[in-house]
Protein backbone atom coordinates (compact mmCIF):
# COMPACT_ATOMS: atom_id res chain seq x y z
CA UNK A 1 0.00 0.00 0.00
CA UNK A 2 1.62 3.59 -0.60
CA UNK A 3 0.09 6.87 -0.68
CA UNK A 4 1.19 8.72 -3.94
CA UNK A 5 2.93 10.75 -2.58
CA UNK A 6 6.96 10.19 -4.69
CA UNK A 7 9.69 10.24 -2.50
CA UNK A 8 12.37 10.21 -5.19
CA UNK A 9 13.11 10.01 -8.84
CA UNK A 10 15.53 7.21 -10.16
CA UNK A 11 17.20 6.05 -13.04
CA UNK A 12 17.18 2.64 -14.79
CA UNK A 13 20.30 1.50 -15.08
CA UNK A 14 19.67 -1.99 -16.90
CA UNK A 15 16.93 -3.76 -18.27
CA UNK A 16 16.72 -7.32 -20.02
CA UNK A 17 13.93 -9.22 -20.83
CA UNK A 18 14.31 -13.06 -19.56
CA UNK A 19 11.84 -15.73 -20.54
CA UNK A 20 8.49 -13.33 -20.89
CA UNK A 21 9.75 -10.99 -18.10
CA UNK A 22 11.98 -7.83 -17.60
CA UNK A 23 14.96 -7.38 -14.96
CA UNK A 24 14.38 -3.99 -14.36
CA UNK A 25 17.81 -2.50 -12.44
CA UNK A 26 17.36 1.12 -10.68
CA UNK A 27 19.61 3.35 -9.00
CA UNK A 28 18.42 5.43 -6.36
CA UNK A 29 19.46 6.44 -2.78
CA UNK A 30 16.49 7.80 -0.64
CA UNK A 31 14.35 4.87 -0.63
CA UNK A 32 17.33 1.96 -0.28
CA UNK A 33 17.03 3.69 3.47
CA UNK A 34 15.83 0.67 5.70
CA UNK A 35 14.63 -1.19 2.62
CA UNK A 36 14.91 -5.13 2.63
CA UNK A 37 14.79 -8.12 -0.24
CA UNK A 38 11.36 -8.65 -0.77
CA UNK A 39 9.69 -5.13 0.14
CA UNK A 40 7.16 -3.53 -2.35
CA UNK A 41 8.36 -0.69 -3.71
CA UNK A 42 6.02 1.52 -6.07
CA UNK A 43 7.83 2.08 -9.52
CA UNK A 44 5.90 4.59 -11.58
CA UNK A 45 2.52 3.71 -10.66
CA UNK A 46 3.21 -0.32 -10.32
CA UNK A 47 3.72 -2.40 -7.12
CA UNK A 48 7.14 -4.75 -7.78
CA UNK A 49 9.20 -6.30 -5.21
CA UNK A 50 12.38 -5.93 -4.34
CA UNK A 51 14.75 -8.91 -5.30
CA UNK A 52 18.12 -7.38 -5.38
CA UNK A 53 19.67 -4.67 -3.46
CA UNK A 54 23.09 -2.96 -4.41
CA UNK A 55 24.83 -0.40 -2.49
CA UNK A 56 22.82 2.57 -4.97
CA UNK A 57 20.57 0.63 -6.72
CA UNK A 58 17.71 -2.41 -6.24
CA UNK A 59 16.16 -5.01 -8.81
CA UNK A 60 12.97 -6.06 -9.66
CA UNK A 61 11.43 -8.16 -11.92
CA UNK A 62 8.56 -7.00 -14.17
CA UNK A 63 5.79 -10.05 -15.16
CA UNK A 64 4.50 -10.11 -18.42
CA UNK A 65 0.95 -8.98 -16.77
CA UNK A 66 2.30 -5.46 -15.66
CA UNK A 67 4.74 -5.73 -19.17
CA UNK A 68 1.36 -5.94 -21.34
CA UNK A 69 -0.96 -3.27 -19.14
CA UNK A 70 1.65 -1.34 -18.00
CA UNK A 71 4.52 1.68 -19.71
CA UNK A 72 7.53 -0.01 -17.72
CA UNK A 73 7.86 -2.48 -20.84
CA UNK A 74 8.40 1.20 -22.52
CA UNK A 75 11.33 1.92 -20.33
CA UNK A 76 15.11 2.30 -21.91
CA UNK A 77 18.21 2.65 -19.75
CA UNK A 78 18.72 6.09 -18.23
CA UNK A 79 15.17 6.83 -17.94
CA UNK A 80 13.77 8.08 -14.75
CA UNK A 81 11.46 6.64 -12.46
CA UNK A 82 8.75 7.53 -9.84
CA UNK A 83 9.59 5.79 -6.38
CA UNK A 84 7.64 4.94 -3.39
CA UNK A 85 8.05 3.27 -0.40
CA UNK A 86 5.91 1.21 0.60
CA UNK A 87 3.66 3.36 3.57
CA UNK A 88 3.86 2.59 6.96
CA UNK A 89 1.01 2.12 9.43
CA UNK A 90 2.07 4.80 11.89
CA UNK A 91 2.92 7.39 8.86
CA UNK A 92 1.15 10.47 7.67
CA UNK A 93 -0.99 9.72 4.45
CA UNK A 94 -0.06 13.20 2.61
CA UNK A 95 -1.87 11.62 -0.73
CA UNK A 96 -4.43 8.59 -0.95
CA UNK A 97 -4.94 4.80 -0.52
CA UNK A 98 -2.77 3.71 -3.64
CA UNK A 99 -2.39 -0.36 -4.18
CA UNK A 100 0.14 0.21 -7.53
CA UNK A 101 -2.20 -1.90 -9.57
CA UNK A 102 -2.24 -0.11 -12.23
CA UNK A 103 -6.04 0.35 -14.27
CA UNK A 104 -4.46 1.35 -17.50
CA UNK A 105 -2.06 3.15 -19.60
CA UNK A 106 -3.44 6.25 -20.81
CA UNK A 107 -2.27 8.89 -23.22
CA UNK A 108 -1.48 12.79 -22.27
CA UNK A 109 -3.06 15.10 -25.10
CA UNK A 110 -2.44 18.09 -23.37
CA UNK A 111 0.15 19.98 -20.80
CA UNK A 112 -0.14 23.55 -21.03
CA UNK A 113 1.62 26.07 -18.26
CA UNK A 114 -0.52 28.96 -17.43
CA UNK A 115 1.14 31.34 -14.75
CA UNK A 116 2.63 28.79 -12.11
CA UNK A 117 0.03 26.26 -12.62
CA UNK A 118 0.78 22.97 -14.75
CA UNK A 119 -2.52 21.59 -16.50
CA UNK A 120 -2.17 17.88 -17.49
CA UNK A 121 -4.90 15.98 -19.38
CA UNK A 122 -5.11 12.15 -20.04
CA UNK A 123 -7.55 10.26 -21.89
CA UNK A 124 -9.55 8.09 -20.28
CA UNK A 125 -11.36 5.12 -21.00
CA UNK A 126 -15.05 4.67 -20.63
CA UNK A 127 -14.65 1.32 -18.23
CA UNK A 128 -12.34 3.56 -15.87
CA UNK A 129 -14.13 7.41 -16.55
CA UNK A 130 -17.32 6.48 -14.00
CA UNK A 131 -14.50 6.01 -11.78
CA UNK A 132 -13.30 9.58 -12.00
CA UNK A 133 -15.03 12.34 -9.67
CA UNK A 134 -14.44 16.53 -9.36
CA UNK A 135 -11.90 16.97 -6.80
CA UNK A 136 -11.75 12.87 -6.55
CA UNK A 137 -8.50 11.02 -6.21
CA UNK A 138 -6.37 9.35 -9.08
CA UNK A 139 -2.60 8.39 -9.69
CA UNK A 140 -0.66 8.87 -12.58
CA UNK A 141 3.07 6.91 -13.01
CA UNK A 142 2.38 6.80 -8.87
CA UNK A 143 1.30 10.31 -7.90
CA UNK A 144 -1.79 11.04 -6.30
CA UNK A 145 -3.28 13.96 -7.90
CA UNK A 146 -6.75 15.45 -7.67
CA UNK A 147 -9.35 15.88 -10.25
CA UNK A 148 -9.80 19.20 -10.99
CA UNK A 149 -11.91 18.97 -14.27
CA UNK A 150 -13.81 16.00 -16.30
CA UNK A 151 -14.49 17.22 -20.06
CA UNK A 152 -15.83 14.35 -22.16
CA UNK A 153 -13.05 11.37 -21.66
CA UNK A 154 -10.49 14.10 -20.74
CA UNK A 155 -9.63 14.07 -17.12
CA UNK A 156 -7.50 17.19 -16.25
CA UNK A 157 -5.73 17.46 -13.16
CA UNK A 158 -3.93 21.09 -11.77
CA UNK A 159 -0.10 19.87 -10.81
CA UNK A 160 1.35 22.24 -7.78
CA UNK A 161 5.33 23.42 -8.62
CA UNK A 162 6.92 20.76 -6.32
CA UNK A 163 4.95 18.37 -7.58
CA UNK A 164 5.81 19.18 -10.98
CA UNK A 165 9.54 19.28 -10.28
CA UNK A 166 9.98 16.60 -7.87
CA UNK A 167 8.66 13.46 -10.37
CA UNK A 168 9.02 12.91 -13.55
CA UNK A 169 6.12 14.34 -14.73
CA UNK A 170 8.53 17.74 -16.28
CA UNK A 171 9.67 14.97 -18.49
CA UNK A 172 6.29 14.47 -20.21
CA UNK A 173 4.95 15.57 -23.37
CA UNK A 174 1.78 14.83 -25.25
CA UNK A 175 1.18 11.74 -26.60
CA UNK A 176 3.35 10.04 -24.04
CA UNK A 177 1.66 7.42 -21.53
CA UNK A 178 1.16 7.16 -17.79
CA UNK A 179 0.20 4.63 -15.66
CA UNK A 180 -3.49 5.49 -14.33
CA UNK A 181 -4.87 3.58 -10.86
CA UNK A 182 -8.30 4.78 -9.98
CA UNK A 183 -9.26 5.52 -6.69
CA UNK A 184 -10.11 1.96 -4.81
CA UNK A 185 -12.81 3.23 -2.74
CA UNK A 186 -15.29 3.68 -5.78
CA UNK A 187 -14.19 0.70 -7.52
CA UNK A 188 -15.60 -0.99 -4.35
CA UNK A 189 -18.67 0.82 -4.36
CA UNK A 190 -19.07 0.34 -8.19
CA UNK A 191 -18.88 -3.68 -7.46
CA UNK A 192 -21.25 -3.77 -4.20
CA UNK A 193 -23.72 -1.62 -6.21
CA UNK A 194 -23.70 -3.43 -9.75
CA UNK A 195 -26.16 -6.20 -8.76
CA UNK A 196 -28.64 -3.16 -8.17
CA UNK A 197 -28.23 -1.63 -10.85
CA UNK A 198 -30.62 -3.69 -12.33
CA UNK A 199 -33.35 -3.05 -10.25
CA UNK A 200 -33.46 1.16 -11.51
CA UNK A 201 -34.14 3.14 -14.67
CA UNK A 202 -33.34 6.56 -15.70
CA UNK A 203 -36.66 8.32 -16.33
CA UNK A 204 -36.38 12.19 -17.10
CA UNK A 205 -34.08 13.52 -14.76
CA UNK A 206 -34.59 11.22 -11.93
CA UNK A 207 -34.15 7.06 -10.66
CA UNK A 208 -37.70 4.82 -10.61
CA UNK A 209 -37.51 1.31 -9.79
CA UNK A 210 -37.58 -1.12 -12.49
CA UNK A 211 -37.23 -4.24 -10.31
CA UNK A 212 -38.19 -5.65 -6.23
CA UNK A 213 -35.45 -3.66 -4.75
CA UNK A 214 -37.09 -0.13 -3.31
CA UNK A 215 -35.20 3.36 -2.11
CA UNK A 216 -36.19 1.86 1.44
CA UNK A 217 -34.36 -1.21 1.27
CA UNK A 218 -31.14 0.01 -0.10
CA UNK A 219 -31.49 2.81 3.06
CA UNK A 220 -31.70 0.00 5.35
CA UNK A 221 -28.70 -1.80 3.67
CA UNK A 222 -27.08 1.19 4.29
CA UNK A 223 -26.72 2.37 0.84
Amino acid sequence: MFTGIIEEVGVVTALNRESGKMRLVIGAKNILEGTRYGDSVNVEGVCQTVAELGENSFTVFTLAESLKKTTLGELRAGRQVNLERAMRPDSRMGGHIVQGHVSAAVPIRELARTGGNVYLSVEIPDAFLRLCVPEGSITLDGISLTVAKISGSLITVNIIPVTFEGTTLKNKKPGDRMNLETDIIGRYVERYLTPFAANFRAVGSHIEESGSLSFERLHELGY
